[in-house]
């Protein structure tokens, strides 16, 4: 072989070989976010043209499926009930890739392309059956979804509801909400004049509340501060510690009060029993700082605080649906630290996190991983993964635990008795967090959990921008939420 010859062979394979790696690329590394791609018109007509599988409620309500139509998509997306369920299925769109909840965390399944689906769609095209996606079970409760979503009403806000003992999502309700039929039109003009005015603003209903916006958690973050201290073994539920009716923040003129004659205490001391119950600002403050940042913060963590929670879904079956980190401070200073312990300054939190607290106390201190999902289905109805509990971190004692519940009960039978059911014992904390230019509004929560003596739902209601106390804002929210689950 000549010079020339070898020259010319180098390069033809020097051209195969690049060609390999790239055809490996686009066809694997690459394959997802191809696929993804709004301007892969291809792919679009292969994802809408496909039957894509239901997404069920727990009682098998279905929240949203494919239905068959004459054009050249072949399915349309529909959504019954569509703003109630939103929060939870996300959007299928012609103009915009699903990118949340649902139809995006299990997209792979739903649209019958996942690798645990290769013989269904063997099976489809042997026997020249319609090739469908999976469906999807969730753990919602349809009438539970319903209270949250009624009881929330017009306001800004958010509620979760989740099973003790196994960390379900039973609720998980955002408002203002949105109708995803009007994203799923096939009217590629009507799509993104929706999407444009949904997705508007830092208020878009898009927006899931519950697990992607982060608020000052008020004074629900004492209990955090309270199983920090019970934790230590130096505090009782009976332990004085320092109150009184204002504190100068360390290092500071300023003047931290309470917001009832009853949280100062009697003399400048007060029980942690107490404090939790009248929700002593003066007390926590001062708790907080005793502690220190590392204890408090390290409670926060165990509880969630600092990460990413991932709620639904791998990146092999689609774009996980996680929820925003909730912050504690870095090494605060004690006037920062002093107001991170009772839930302001820098402290934020999630609702879907702060229901995770409750569920962690009801469930002696053992804090559980949130799920949506309990089980997939093939189109022949076969289970292809059905979701186990998962414990995420035991982080508290059952003592402490015990401890914290029964403070949180004087929550409600000393300060708060409107958020009682008769013949149900409640463990609650409210929480009044001031937001805003000059503290002019109120982010208003409540958590907790019922029964009592027999934790079943584990609830945080969040109502942003108010102008009345938590306890009467987001209390009664709560307490529906319980009444409902606790009847069926």
């Amino acid at each position: 072989m000549n010079k020339y010859l070898r020259q010319l062979f180098t390069a033809v394979v020097a051209l195969f070989v690049i060609l390999g790696l790239s055809s490996t690329i686009i066809m694997a590394v690459r394959a997802n976010a191809l696929n993804n791609d709004p301007r892969n018109a291809r792919s679009l007509y292969h994802q809408l043209g496909a039957y894509r599988g239901a997404i069920l409620a727990s009682d098998g309500t279905v929240m949203a499926k494919s239905e068959p139509v004459n054009d050249a998509f072949k399915y349309l997306r529909t959504y019954s009930n569509g703003p109630l369920y939103a929060p939870v299925t996300g959007f299928f769109s012609i103009n915009q890739t699903a990118d949340r909840g649902l139809e995006a965390s299990r997209s792979m399944l739903l649209n019958g392309e996942a690798d645990s689906l290769i013989w269904q769609r063997a099976k489809a095209m042997l026997t020249g059956a319609t090739d469908q996606g999976a469906s999807i079970e969730t753990s919602i409760d349809p009438k539970l979804q319903q209270v949250a979503y009624d009881q929330l009403g017009t306001r800004d806000g958010a509620a979760v509801a989740i099973e003790v003992s196994t960390g379900r999502i039973l609720a998980m309700v955002s408002t203002p909400s949105y109708d995803p039929n009007k994203l799923a039109t096939h009217d590629t003009k009507a799509a993104s004049q929706a999407y444009n005015e949904l997705s508007a603003g830092q208020n878009s209903p898009l927006i899931n509340r519950a697990t992607s916006q982060l608020y000052p958690p008020g004074s629900t973050f004492k209990t955090i501060v309270a199983s920090a201290a019970l934790e230590t073994g130096d505090y009782q539920t009976d332990t004085k510690i320092p109150a009184g009716s204002s504190y100068t923040l360390p290092g500071t003129a300023t003047q931290l009060p309470n917001a009832e004659a009853q949280a100062d205490g009697v003399n400048g001391q007060i029980s942690l029993q107490e404090a939790v119950a009248w929700s002593s600002n003066t007390a926590f403050a001062q708790l907080g700082v005793k502690l220190g940042a590392s204890k408090v913060s390290d409670m926060a963590t165990k509880l969630g605080f600092g990460s990413t929670i991932t709620i639904d879904g791998t990146e092999s079956t689609g774009t996980p649906m996680t929820a925003t980190a909730s912050t504690f401070p870095s090494d605060p200073t004690d006037d920062k630290l002093a107001l991170a312990s009772i839930g302001q300054g820098d402290t934020t939190a999630t609702p879907l996190q702060m229901a995770m607290v409750a569920q962690a106390i009801a469930n002696n201190g053992k804090l559980m991983q949130p799920t949506l999902v309990d089980r997939v289905r093939a189109a022949d109805l076969t289970v292809l993964s059905q979701t186990k509990p998962q414990t995420m971190a035991n982080a508290f004692s059952e003592d402490s635990a015990d401890k914290l519940t029964t403070m949180m009960e004087s929550v409600v039978t000393e300060a708060n008795p409107q958020l009682a059911i008769d013949g149900i014992k409640v463990a609650a904390k409210t929480g009044t967090a001031q937001i805003g230019t000059d503290n002019s509004a109120i982010d208003g929560w409540g958590i907790g959990f019922a029964p009592a003596d027999d934790p079943q739902i584990a609830v945080a209601v969040l109502v942003h921008n108010t102008d009345v106390y938590g306890s009467l804002a987001a209390g009664p929210i709560m307490r529906a939420m319980m009444q409902e689950a606790l009847q069926q």
